[in-house]
């Protein structure tokens, strides 16, 4: 029985410890502006041409990055944005080779490969480096 007991508490203690508070809407704002320090917003567009995007990055709740060189296009859920996680996959099913903001994105979770969520896109906004900055 003392076992047990010694388990159980030693289970709990160490469940107490590996427990990361949840970041707030601040941390993951900031997070963003990280991500886009040195950049300026443009007009959005209702589509951005997927054959240019080289990489994609999540920001927890918050936004979807499309990383096209030279321009991140970031894109803010019109609905759905809390099934974005940083550690799940996002899968595209397109007809044409563009991703509009009329378009949805499932979220899969890669170690059990079950739908985690869908996410309504919004519109992309796009991100450039600040030319006049740079010229001071």
């Amino acid at each position: 029985m003392r076992k047990l007991l010694s388990l159980i508490a030693g289970s709990l203690i160490l469940g107490a410890a590996t427990a990361a508070p949840a970041a707030t809407p601040v941390d993951r704002e900031a997070e963003l502006a990280r991500a886009l320090e040195g950049r300026v917003a443009g007009e959005p567009v209702d589509c951005i041409d997927l054959k240019r995007v080289r990489s994609t990055r999540i920001i927890n709740d918050t936004a979807i990055l499309y990383d096209a060189g030279s321009t991140i296009y970031v894109n803010r859920p019109r609905g759905g944005a809390d099934s974005l996680n940083r550690w799940d996959t996002i899968v595209t099913r397109l007809h044409s080779p563009r991703l509009c903001s009329i378009d949805t994105v499932q979220m899969v979770d890669p170690t059990s490969r079950m739908m985690s969520g869908v996410v309504f896109l919004g519109d992309f906004v796009p991100y450039r480096r600040d030319r006049s900055a740079s010229a001071e």
